[in-house]
C-alpha cells in the first residue's frame, strides 16, 4: 500500500490518518502499542521528508497477512532528494533534532538507501516484540551500517555517537528539526 505525499506540512496528519485506516483493517488495533509506535514513526519520517526535501514523497506500508504468528510491519518513505539523512545531537533545550534518534529507539530495524534519483528511508516493527527490544539479526546490522555510511560527511554523527555526547547547538538554517540534509 502506498500514499503519495505533497511537500506540505499538512500531509503529515493525512499520512497518520491513512495509516490508522489501514491498521484498522489489518487486525492491528488502534490502541495496540505497535499501532501507536507506528503512527509516531510515520509522523517523524513524513515530517522529515516534507520539511527537509521540499519534494514530493511516497509513503509505503507493508502489513502482515495474519495475526496468529510473529510478523513484521514495514514503513518506508521515498523521496526524490539525493541528500542523505543525517542523525543530529539535539541539546536539552532544542525543540527538534531528535527524529532519527526516536526512529532508532522505537524501530526494531531501520536504515536508508539510494532509490533512483532519491532515497528511501525505512523502518520495521516486529509485532510480537516490544519496540526496540528485538534482537537485530545480521541483516539488521548490515542495514544499520548503511545509515552510518554518511560518516564521510564531516558534520555527521551516528545516533550511537550522539548518546552521551555533548549536545550540539541546532543549526539555524534547519531550525533544529528532525534531520538535516547535506
Amino acid at each position: 500500500m502506498q500514499l503519495e505525499i505533497r511537500p506540505d506540512p499538512a500531509e503529515v496528519g493525512r499520512a497518520r490518518r491513512w495509516v490508522r485506516s489501514r491498521l484498522a483493517g489489518s487486525g492491528i488495533g488502534g490502541e495496540e502499542p505497535l499501532a501507536e509506535t507506528l503512527i509516531l514513526l510515520v509522523s517523524e519520517l513524513v515530517t522529515n521528508a516534507v520539511v527537509h526535501t521540499g519534494c514530493p514523497a511516497v509513503l509505503r506500508l507493508s502489513l502482515p497477512g495474519g495475526t496468529a504468528e510473529p510478523s513484521t510491519v514495514r514503513l518506508e518513505v521515498a523521496d526524490t532528494s539525493d541528500r542523505a539523512p543525517v542523525p543530529r545531537c539535539a541539546g536539552d533545550e532544542a525543540t527538534g533534532g531528535r527524529g532519527l534518534a526516536l526512529v532508532d529507539g522505537l524501530a526494531d530495524r531501520w536504515g536508508w538507501s539510494v532509490e533512483g534519483a532519491g532515497k528511501r528511508i525505512w523502518c520495521e516493527l516486529d509485532r510480537c516484540a516490544a519496540p526496540g527490544e528485538a534482537e537485530a539479526d545480521d541483516g539488521g546490522a548490515e542495514e544499520r551500517r548503511s545509515v552510518e555510511e554518511c560518516r564521510s560527511v564531516e558534520e555527521c554523527r551516528s545516533v550511537e555517537e550522539c548518546r552521551g555526547a555533548v549536545p550540539a547547538e541546532p543549526e539555524p538554517a534547519y531550525g533544529g528539526l528532525a534531520y538535516e540534509v547535506v
